[in-house]
């Protein structure tokens, strides 16, 4: 029979083509022996495909906690007792927080709102927010706003919204045991309008919610086919009063061997450290993560958990010669 990794090298390697979903799950059963066999045929594989450049980004909540959706992972949502309390950010807060994500290097800033779907005065915050950012800093902007009509995809676009967010968070067969109040094919659905309106694409996951490795590898073909720009890769990090508190953190091998396979599946796709990887991987695992597939990061904190210094992320960047990548100026 042979070997996983060498059909992977002439497959995703050689000819540029992602493993399919059977192919991802065979890299998720690898012993912990073959990890680093692993993560360093990924990491070829995004130095032949995606180049050295690592992007980094930052994130800010607009509005935090008070969402009506029961996502099980979330401490913001409202249906749950979690220590987190509903609050809005200003303007010039916004654009502080621009400022300061410009300055670590970054070229995105992601403007994130727990919410199932933007309201109007949400839009006219957002609107506003970009313009004053705009008039103040030069990075690219990106919005997380939840699931959108059509109208809200259009006007995001006429805002000049570079990249959408929007999650698949779980594998379509795994999604119900997550969330129970939209479903998997309304949040397919947002993503189709994005793309089609010509804005990129992050579309991610939340690895360690109770799925199997088969659910696992499931999930990693299904954001392959939405053919996603950006996908931010996220690790459980159980949050107080949620429904996923009691769930153990990833074990730090299986975090290492998703993100091998998760890269063997999506070779020209920008792959995110996100939230969690401080909990599962810790600094080592950061190391071994960059040299393993992952080509972005998210610098500083995360929307409700404390992230790491964004300088010991762009100290590491500089210790393995990765640069990180320059402003694009699409806006």
């Amino acid at each position: 029979m042979t070997d996983i990794l060498d059909i992977a090298r002439e497959q995703v390697l050689e000819r540029g083509e992602g493993l399919d979903e059977a192919q991802i799950l065979e890299v998720l059963h690898l012993p912990d022996e073959r990890v680093d066999d692993a993560l360093a045929l990924a990491h070829e594989v995004r130095m032949r495909w995606c180049g050295p450049d690592v992007e980094v980004e930052g994130i800010v909540s607009l509005k935090t906690g008070g969402c009506p959706e029961d996502c099980h992972f979330c401490s913001q949502s409202g249906r749950f007792e979690t220590p987190v309390r509903a609050a809005r950010l200003d303007i010039p807060s916004l654009v502080e927080a621009a400022r300061q994500t410009a300055q670590t290097g970054a070229t995105e800033f992601c403007i994130v709102a727990a919410v199932r779907g933007p309201d109007d005065r949400l839009m006219a915050q957002v609107r506003d927010g970009i313009e004053a950012i705009r008039a103040a800093v030069d990075i690219n902007i990106a919005c997380s706003l939840g699931i959108l009509t059509e109208a809200q995809a259009d006007e995001l676009q006429e805002m000049g919204v570079h990249r959408y967010n929007h999650n698949l968070e779980a594998a379509r067969s795994h999604f119900p045991e997550v969330v129970t109040t939209h479903t998997w094919e309304e949040r397919r659905e947002t993503i189709e309008l994005v793309r089609e309106r010509g804005m990129e694409v992050c579309c991610g996951c939340i690895i360690g919610m109770g799925e199997t490795l088969e659910q696992r590898a499931e999930l990693a073909a299904q954001l392959a086919d939405v053919q996603p720009d950006e996908v931010p890769m996220n690790f459980l990090d159980p949050r107080p009063g949620t429904p996923f508190a009691d769930l153990p953190a990833v074990e730090a091998q299986d975090a290492l061997r998703a993100i091998a396979a998760f890269r063997l599946a999506m070779p020209r796709t920008i792959l995110r450290f996100a939230g969690g990887r401080e909990l599962t991987l810790g600094d080592l695992g950061a190391r071994q993560g960059v040299l393993g597939g992952i080509n972005a990061v998210i610098v500083g904190n995360y929307l409700t958990t404390l992230g790491r210094d964004p300088q010991d992320d762009l100290d590491l960047l500089a210790e393995l010669s990765m640069p990180v990548k320059e402003l694009s100026k699409t806006l």
